[in-house]
């Protein structure tokens, strides 16, 4: 019998990875308890918008205010990158996109970049950092696009499995 060993680096990606996962399906169902239940104490996000939160309870008081206003766009997102820079902190960067309640194509308008800063407390990863960067690519406009096809791709995959 072969065994298989699991390095504790890809098992550290593949929780940095759930997080994440997690943290985008919390927003698609507006759920901001899930959401900021994600974080550390003390965690920070930085929004579309440039708007902060810091600390669960500040992120979990802005989203409630979000959520209660409007559904908002959902995400669609790509993770580019895991990097676990010590056993106790992971960095992810993705891609992602929204398409409205409904809609089956992307709005290129809300593309962005994102990056998750996961900590390990006692034992338990959570967020120190998320943020939502507009992906404007000012002078780009066929990397703009590029990105806009990519996520679309993304989303009727995700909508073909449904």
């Amino acid at each position: 019998m072969i065994k298989h060993e699991v390095s504790i680096e890809s098992a550290t990606e593949a929780i940095i990875e759930a997080i994440f996962e997690n943290l985008i399906n919390s927003w698609n169902e507006t759920n901001a308890q899930a959401f900021s239940d994600l974080f550390s104490e003390t965690g920070s996000m930085v929004g579309f918008d440039g708007t902060t939160a810091s600390g669960k309870q500040d992120i979990y008081n802005h989203l409630s205010s979000v959520f209660a206003d409007h559904t908002p766009a959902k995400f669609v997102s790509i993770v580019k990158d895991i990097k676990v820079l010590c056993p106790s902190v992971g960095l992810l960067r993705a891609e992602a996109g929204m398409a409205s309640t409904g809609q089956k194509k992307i709005n290129p308008k809300t593309n962005a970049i994102q990056s998750l800063v996961v900590v390990s407390e006692m034992g338990h990863f959570r967020i120190a950092l998320f943020q939502n960067t507009p992906a404007a690519f000012r002078g780009r406009p066929q990397v703009a696009e590029h990105l806009t096809q990519e996520l679309q791709k993304e989303l009727d995959q995700k909508n073909r499995v449904k």
